[in-house]
């Protein structure tokens, strides 16, 4: 039976400490839900602190990691997956996942949101940049669900998960 990947996208280095906290609590429920949790891989922001949160309930994790080797990948990823891409792997991202959490907003998360709406992917918006979610759900407003805190996007989730089985 295929296991639902949530997808966890955010910033970097540039990550708000809200951001990160977010993203740990993402991490955890998204674990104890029983889904499996893809980021982007590396060991820093969002996506270290979302694989941070699932490894402390022993959930399992998948990084689509922008280099060829683990250098800089997180600790906490099980499933390194090394695409040498760089950026390009935004898109390995958003189509491996089930649906996508956009936790906090930088330019490479603004690329995955759109890459994940072009795919007519359900998006989840956890940010407090208010241009963000105009924008994207003018560009999209069936697709994009903006809450304000990590148990609304869990409950979201389950919502646009349970429609679709």
């Amino acid at each position: 039976m295929k296991k639902t990947i949530i997808g966890v996208m955010g910033p970097g280095e540039k990550a708000t400490v809200t951001d990160v906290q977010n993203a740990y609590e993402l991490g955890k429920f998204i674990a104890q839900k029983g889904w499996v949790l893809l980021t982007g891989g590396r060991n820093v922001g969002v996506m270290d602190a979302a694989n941070k949160g699932a490894k402390s309930v022993n959930g399992l994790t998948i990084g689509i990691l922008p280099s060829e080797n683990q250098k800089n990948a997180s600790e906490a990823v099980d499933i390194p997956i090394f695409t040498d891409m760089g950026n390009a792997r935004n898109n390995i991202n958003v189509l491996s996942s089930d649906l996508v959490i956009a936790c906090g907003m930088g330019a490479g998360t603004a690329s995955e949101v759109a890459l994940a709406l072009k795919a007519n992917k359900q998006v989840i918006l956890l940010t407090d940049d208010e241009e963000s979610k105009v924008f994207f759900r003018k560009l999209s407003p069936e697709n994009v669900h903006v809450v304000e805190s990590v148990t609304t996007a869990i409950a979201t989730a389950t919502q646009i998960l349970d429609r679709s089985l």
